[in-house]
């Protein structure tokens, strides 16, 4: 078995969230650690609060195999409760009880206990909570190891730039840290995704074509960070001989983001300030994927970090954009609060045409928002006319 470490920002989220009125619903692709999550956070109440009443369901347990129906469900908690304490519900794999929303309604309506729930990605989807539960609710997404957690894992290992090589590769799905042979670190994590794609998704949503499906996700690996619409992906598919059209492609993109397997990032007008609906481009949620089901193949360093930032920033909270400035393109606009971020991607800006070229489009922007290039410097940090100029591994570790 690997080891376990904790994941303090996940659960300082949660303890944040301690006693507020609101549903708790931890979300995220499979295997990403929220079950682990739920555990660490259940061990931490038992640590610190005498006064918890824990009410812990695992349907992944055969002990509660009773309690699939919500009926059987609700009755179980209701017998577990204890007026004199604080009583706390987790209720992990929920959507294997028939009916779950119903019992979670009421009992969120009895304003009687703090509810914490988590679910397989492919039913207990962001899109699906509005509709599954009528009182206020809180998603806490998870997403696999970022590079810091990454870091703390393999503490043993001092050298950054061999760790950073390792991630590149390796990405952040722990469960695949359990294995030391390569060909089973990637049988571990195609399995995943089959699993998602093969199982979860066409059981969901009845598809019936699974060739364009599969097709279509690989077609999304091989093109993280390129500017693309379900009409220039259709067209390349059927040129391909795989027969489809743009609305069969546009729902399967939506359903692979609902799975969290990928995320799509909208491209925003600087000069028009005005979001451009036809493209977009999509980033994988973990790079390993790529690399256990494409392969070697289209090796492009520039994309694969630019991914890597990507879902940094989305793990970080913030609301992320792709900038057109004329003719020129800003790799991200990061928003949280009143901050807002300029970034620019780039895998090596040791020639100076490329660094130029890089740096331009940020110096053409007049505001006073940080502007960063984020590059495998392999240096110290620096300032440039303005522009903060940060070695990849240093940003992702600060």
């Amino acid at each position: 078995m690997g080891k376990f470490i904790t994941r303090e920002s996940y659960l300082n989220r949660l303890i944040d969230l301690r006693e507020t009125p609101d549903i708790k619903i931890i979300t995220g692709i499979r295997r990403s650690g929220k079950s682990e999550l739920l555990k660490a956070y259940i061990d931490y109440l038992k640590n610190n609060y005498d006064n918890a009443n824990i009410i812990f369901i695992d349907f992944n347990d055969i002990v509660f195999s009773e309690l699939k129906d919500h009926l059987s469900l609700n009755s179980y908690i209701e017998k577990s409760y204890d007026p004199k304490k604080i009583n706390f519900v987790f209720i992990d794999e929920v959507q294997l009880c028939k009916d779950f929303e119903i019992t979670v309604n009421s009992l969120h309506n009895s304003k009687k206990y703090d509810i914490y729930i988590t679910g397989s990605n492919a039913f207990l989807l962001s899109s699906d909570l509005a509709t599954l539960f009528t009182g206020r609710f809180i998603e806490i997404q998870v997403f696999p190891f970022s590079f810091r957690e990454f870091s703390i894992y393999y503490d043993d290992i001092k050298d950054i730039s061999k760790l950073f090589d390792m991630y590149v590769k390796q990405g952040g799905m722990a469960g695949a840290y359990n294995y030391k042979n390569e060909e089973d670190v990637a049988s571990y994590i195609r399995d995943v995704y089959v699993t998602i794609v093969m199982r979860d998704l066409v059981s969901k949503y009845s598809i019936q074509n699974t060739a364009v499906l599969d097709n279509l996700s690989e077609f999304l690996m091989d093109n993280i960070a390129n500017i693309t619409s379900p009409n220039k992906i259709s067209n390349t598919l059927s040129s391909n001989k795989i027969a489809t059209n743009h609305v069969t492609i546009q729902n399967y993109i939506k359903y692979l983001c609902n799975a969290f397997l990928f995320y799509d990032i909208y491209r925003y007008d600087m000069k028009g300030k005005k979001y451009l609906e036809t493209s977009k481009k999509y980033y994988l949620c973990d790079i390993s994927f790529r690399h256990a089901i494409n392969g070697n193949r289209n090796q492009d360093f520039g994309r694969i970090y630019e991914n890597i930032v990507a879902i940094e920033l989305l793990r970080r909270g913030y609301r992320v954009y792709v900038g057109k400035f004329g003719e020129k393109e800003i790799d991200f606009i990061a928003l949280k609060g009143n901050d807002k971020i300029y970034i620019q991607v780039s895998d090596n800006i040791s020639d100076d045409n490329t660094f130029k070229r890089e740096v331009s489009s940020l110096l053409q922007i007049r505001d006073a928002y940080p502007k960063m290039l984020i590059s495998r410097t392999n240096h110290e940090d620096y300032t440039y006319e303005g522009v903060k100029i940060i070695d990849i591994k240093n940003w992702l570790l600060s």
